[in-house]
């Protein structure tokens, strides 16, 4: 059953994707160059953004930082000023391992300025304009990535798990808010992904995918109209089921599957 929209024509569609210097963000940026989009690339690293732009002719980059909302807001003003936006996906993101034992106030504080803050900076600006294109039927859609370490608590997830359980949760209440008016709202759950986030990793990464393969896979959820769109599934299945168990059964169970 198809919760948003299906997007199956990407020909001509203006989208926005806020945190795709690399990783995720920018293979999907480039995916959707491919099919046609008018893709609008922004993120911190202005070199990063001007090497995506040379590389997919046609594309445009917009460099901000999401944690400054005078600089989301100047950005999204200059896009909106040009038309509707038919997408609106938010991956900018901030990891770094935390334990409560070695709890550190000034790096928590950063993912919530990168990972929820930034995103809230976007919205703020892009989803009036969203509502009203849509109530003109133009409808778009606005997708978050998240992460399945926002399912439960996990170790060493002290300052991200709960960025990405405030996303899930922001994504699932837009989603109840403006269907409706049909705009599309969906929340990008990936495992592990070989990204820059990841690549400082001490442990094993199961089932470790690259980000070309992290793209399609959102595509072919935008495609279905899907609202959770999770990858690779053989890993998020399982952190699905474990979602599901007590906590007298989880706790014990995450620290046998982690070693933690």
């Amino acid at each position: 059953m198809s919760l948003n929209p299906r997007i199956n024509d990407w020909q001509g569609r203006r989208a926005w994707l806020v945190g795709a210097s690399s990783g995720i963000g920018r293979a999907t940026a480039s995916a959707l160059h491919a099919r046609g989009a008018q893709v609008v690339v922004s993120a911190r690293g202005e070199a990063a953004l001007q090497s995506f732009v040379d590389q997919h002719p046609g594309s445009r980059a917009l460099p901000l930082d999401t944690a400054r909302r005078e600089d989301v807001q100047a950005a999204a003003t200059r896009l909106l000023a040009d038309g509707p936006l038919g997408m609106v996906f938010y991956c900018a993101g901030h990891y770094r391992e935390m334990r409560a034992t070695a709890f550190d106030l000034d790096e928590m504080l950063r993912h919530q300025q990168v990972n929820v803050t930034g995103a809230l900076h976007v919205l703020g600006v892009v989803l009036p304009a969203m509502v009203e294109a849509a109530r003109h039927g133009q409808a778009g859609h606005l997708s978050l990535v998240s992460s399945v370490a926002g399912f439960r608590g996990l170790p060493k997830s002290l300052a991200y798990g709960p960025t990405k359980a405030a996303l899930i949760n922001l994504a699932e209440t837009l989603y109840l808010d403006l269907h409706d008016l049909g705009l599309g709202v969906s929340v990008i759950n990936p495992g592990f992904v070989a990204t820059p986030l990841t690549a400082g990793n001490d442990f094993s990464m199961p089932a470790l995918i690259s980000p070309e393969a992290a793209a399609t896979a959102i595509l072919q959820g935008w495609a279905r109209g899907d609202f959770d769109i999770h990858f690779p599934k053989r890993f998020t299945r399982v952190m699905k089921l474990l979602r599901l168990l007590p906590y007298s059964w989880y706790f014990p169970a995450i620290r046998r599957f982690t070693g933690r």
